[in-house]
């Protein structure tokens, strides 16, 4: 039987490659803990992995991209996350980054003309990027899991930098979950590997208002969390079973007894999940799931958009595998299908491979994610060397016969709203990023490079980027990614 395992594992095999167990350093970042340097001098990350005083003549400027995140536990016993991520590396992305607080151009739409800061009545009066509050059009939120030396579930505006984590006490937490119409973020604190961590819900914007404190994961930590558009949230007992619990608090429920990755319909109350060994089961009208029609039973990680009937997922059903290290992989591909009456599944995209000296330079599907719309998938194809039958990712160590193939790169495909087909070539947004997110309007791409949050305008005409991103440093947090769609940076509603 093939071992499935959690991405953190992975990643933190894949960490070690590339930087070895005993660096002190990956880029600059890492020696801050040496202190305050003397004036005119600053600690730089050599080429041997230590920190070491340079003088700054002229000073020099910040690595945007070359520390790989360090990651966090793993669950020996969960579905796999997604694959392999890299977040190092070096970005061929031209432009300066966008000052913050820039508006972005919404485009000729009706309405959406009033920029950040004008009198609104409702969202759709407001420039992309923008929500209606409290008769003011202001920044969307995005939340994410950051880590200082532990995990926090953090909220930031998507143009400004500087996150502000959610825990009322400072101690740890993770998955920050908006929940409908935007008012309120549930998220896990405590102990977010344990059973023992707490459920807890905030109103949105934040107040000095304690959490409350919802449930705790009984016999098993809380994992894979969703609300947004639920009317319930739902989460994953430890590695397999989903229960529910409204936000107002009450008893827990559990609604199955297997399966991971939960996602919910547009109507709040249909759900779809996957199981190992099973395929995609999908719960309609609150009653027992049912495994879709056509799904393989390789199929993971389904995802609804809020208006076509094309549901989202990555399976591997001519079970291809490779392994890093001892980790066997699957080797994903990504479909789209029906959720009403299933049918044969529709590829959105492949995996590849390349002949090279001794071996291959191969890829495979990770982390996909639809725009609100239906309109546009955005995915990670992750690249490895394959030499007979042992993995490495590219940008590692050992990886030199990949050339200049990323480890990770993040692309936007064009898909029919009717049928779920791809349309045209796919686009690519960025090298050496993972977990890509679209904000409600469709407009704006979030992902994460080097362990900073990063926020990409682009046209929904074409998928292209449109002007620079927006950085958001991580000066105080960095954005964790090692647990894979659990860390995808999520978007406040808009309505």
């Amino acid at each position: 039987m093939t071992k499935r395992v959690v991405w953190g594992a992975l990643f933190g095999a894949l960490t070690v490659l590339a930087t070895g167990c005993g660096d002190e350093c990956v880029d600059q970042f890492d020696c801050r803990d040496k202190g305050t340097p003397p004036e005119g001098q600053a600690y730089i990350c050599n080429a041997d992995n230590t920190c070491e005083l340079h003088t700054l003549t002229p000073p020099p400027e910040e690595d945007a991209g070359t520390e790989m995140d360090a990651g966090s536990e793993m669950d020996a016993g969960s579905e796999m996350d997604a694959g392999p991520e890299m977040d190092a590396g070096s970005e061929m992305d031209a432009g300066s980054e966008m000052d913050a607080g820039t508006e972005m151009d919404a485009g000729s739409d009706a309405g959406m003309n009033v920029a950040k800061g004008g009198a609104c009545t409702a969202s759709a009066d407001c420039m992309a990027g923008l929500r209606c509050e409290a008769a003011t059009c202001q920044s969307l939120l995005i939340a994410l899991t950051g880590n200082d030396g532990g995990p926090h579930a953090l909220v930031t505006d998507y143009d400004v930098p500087g996150m502000t984590s959610l825990s009322a006490d400072g101690g740890t937490s993770a998955y920050p979950r908006f929940g409908p119409g935007g008012t309120q973020v549930a998220f896990v604190q405590g102990d977010v590997t344990a059973a023992t961590a707490e459920l807890a819900v905030r109103p949105v914007p934040l107040t000095a208002a304690e959490p409350t404190v919802l449930t705790t994961g009984g016999s098993a930590r809380i994992r894979y969390m969703e609300w947004e558009p639920g009317n319930l949230i739902a989460w994953v007992r430890g590695s397999t079973g989903i229960s529910t619990i409204a936000a107002t608090g009450g008893t827990a429920t559990s609604v199955t007894n297997s399966g991971t990755f939960p996602d919910w319909a547009p109507n709040g109350t249909d759900f779809a999940y996957s199981a190992a060994g099973t395929g995609i089961l999908v719960s309609t009208g609150g009653g027992a799931p049912a495994v879709l029609a056509g799904s393989p039973t390789s199929g993971e990680q389904p995802h609804y958009n809020r208006v076509t009937s094309q549901l989202l997922f990555l399976a591997n059903p001519d079970n291809m595998t490779v392994t890093f290290g001892t980790d066997v992989t699957p080797v994903l591909r990504l479909y789209s299908l029906p959720v009403t009456g299933g049918g044969t599944p529709t590829l959105l995209a492949d995996r590849t491979s390349d002949a090279v000296a001794g071996g291959s330079v191969d890829s495979y599907i990770a982390n996909p994610n639809w725009a609100p719309d239906g309109s546009w998938v955005a995915y990670v194809r992750a690249y490895y060397l394959n030499i007979a039958g042992a993995a490495t990712l590219c940008g590692n160590v050992g990886a030199e016969l990949c050339g200049d193939k990323p480890g990770n790169a993040i692309f936007l495909q064009r898909v029919n709203t009717t049928t779920g087909e791809a349309e045209g070539a796919p686009v690519l947004l960025s090298d050496n990023a993972t977990l890509p997110s679209f904000s409600p309007d469709g407009r704006i791409v979030a992902y994460v490079y080097g362990g900073a949050l990063r926020v990409q305008p682009i046209d929904p005409a074409t998928g292209a980027a449109v002007g620079a991103f927006i950085e958001h440093p991580k000066d105080t947090y960095t954005v964790l990614t090692n647990e894979g769609d659990d860390y995808r940076p999520r978007w406040q509603p808009r309505q």
